[in-house]
């Protein structure tokens, strides 16, 4: 079969299937397609050697830019007055749509763009992550060997995620790397899930409705929208509120690669390479610490750059919320917690630090961190619908401070809530959802993820 076509009709479960038929007939099995292998004795530590080759994938010609062009002529014509303004194709069938005019679908990349956007949610399988705490205590997280096996099961999709992605992809997609994870308790291991699982569905949202493949994106939307499950389940881990906003954020593929890249240690020889941009990594001093019962209170608890995934180490055993079963304390795992005191709140005033380009990151350490922006100016708040900026205090050589805005999507839904996006920039260009990647050439260091409750 040709790698250029994804047979998911062949592929209808992991195990034989045995079909209801009258008796006079003999039962048969399917044939089902192997899954992509994900060897679990692999080590974790960090890659040391000498990185061969350096830098994203290039092409030999290499323009200026996209420019901002503003509307276009045509994108405001559809009069939208709920009337039938074409003939229609079919009974039952209005006029229009991508996709609906009876082509046989290939689920395949049919960009540069699809390819390398692809290549980011297969190499964002935290399935290694999710395996290592099969055989953890599962005591610790409440609920005994149900949480086991609940983690395990995710471990499973991502498998099947990664397959389905690889088999889009074709012979050159990219093959299981050794990953580096930052993790060494149970606490630590439910907060970094959440902020992993948060760029990895918020990098699909951002190029999904911008792939030229429509085949591939409805196959990564089906994909994705499990991702965002198991999002919601890590937080009710963490005793955070499931789902605290309207609208889940999309973030630029170069956003989403920056913050995967730093914990992937090694790669096998002759792995496809990435064209996306590895930003410098942005630090926040005072991230939210969801471990604390005054999860404000926080500074310098977190472990590596980027996710600021939380030390639960260093809260004292009388500032944890995580065996207080008092209301408005406990983040005991549950369905649900109201807390007394927010983990940030608007006005709130948060510090950050940021590292010089040029450093290397990710697979064997052959990526270099770049950046093209002009001095630091202003921090991005990436979050549900809105792209707003706050003003950066500079302290220092590349630290600053900046204030938490105040502002609502729509009345009475806080836009700065859950888990979502900061960035250091030159400017505050105007931006909205489907042309957020526009903001990349202003981008100074970033982006880092924001734990805002």
């Amino acid at each position: 079969m040709s790698w250029n076509r994804f047979l998911a009709l062949s592929y209808l479960s992991s195990v034989p299937v045995i079909l209801a038929v009258p008796q006079a007939k003999v039962a048969r099995s399917t044939t089902v397609a192997p899954a992509v292998s994900h060897p679990t004795s692999l080590t974790h530590t960090p890659f040391s050697g000498t990185p061969t080759p350096t830098g994203a994938l290039h092409a030999s010609s290499i323009d200026t830019g996209v420019p901002s062009l503003g509307i276009s002529p045509t994108a405001t014509t559809y009069p939208s007055d709920g009337q039938l303004h074409d003939p229609q194709p079919g009974p039952y069938i209005p006029a229009g749509g991508v996709g609906t005019s009876g082509e046989t679908p290939v689920y395949n990349a049919k960009s540069d763009f699809d390819y390398e956007s692809l290549n980011i949610p297969n190499l964002i399988c935290s399935t290694m992550a999710w395996s290592a705490f099969r055989y953890w205590n599962s005591q610790l997280l409440g609920s005994q060997l149900r949480v086991v096996f609940l983690i395990e099961f995710m471990a499973d999709q991502e498998v099947g995620h990664a397959t389905m992605v690889t088999n889009i992809l074709g012979a050159e997609a990219p093959r299981m790397c050794t990953y580096n994870y930052p993790y060494t308790t149970v606490h630590e291991f439910v907060d970094f899930c959440p902020k992993f699982t948060r760029f990895g569905e918020s990098g699909v949202y951002g190029f999904q409705p911008h792939l030229n493949s429509r085949e591939a994106a409805i196959l990564l939307l089906q994909s994705i929208t499990t991702e965002a499950r198991q999002q919601m389940i890590f937080r009710q881990f963490e005793g955070l509120f499931p789902m605290p906003v309207w609208f889940e954020v999309g973030v630029p593929q170069s956003w989403a690669w920056t913050l995967l890249a730093p914990y992937i240690s090694s790669c096998p020889e002759n792995q496809t390479r990435l064209a996306w941009q590895n930003f410098p990594a942005l630090y926040i001093k005072n991230q939210p610490n969801p471990a604390r019962i005054n999860g404000s209170a926080a500074l310098n608890e977190t472990v590596g750059e980027g996710v600021n995934s939380l030390n639960s180490t260093a809260v004292p055993s009388d500032a944890s919320c995580v065996n207080s079963t008092a209301l408005g304390t406990s983040c005991y795992p549950a369905i649900t917690h109201n807390r007394t005191l927010p983990l940030s709140w608007p006005g709130r005033e948060v510090f950050i630090h940021w590292d010089e380009p040029g450093r290397p990151a990710g697979p064997n350490n052959s990526y270099i961190t770049s950046t093209s922006a002009g001095d630091p100016k202003s921090v991005v708040w990436a979050t549900q619908l809105n792209v707003t900026y706050s003003p950066l205090e500079m302290t220092g050589d590349n630290c600053g401070s900046t204030i938490k805005p105040g502002i609502q999507t729509y009345a009475g839904d806080p836009a700065i809530n859950g888990t979502m996006f900061v960035a250091i920039t030159d400017s505050d260009p105007y931006l909205s959802p489907f042309n957020l990647s526009m903001i990349n050439p202003h981008v100074v260091a970033g982006p880092a993820l924001y734990q805002s409750g």
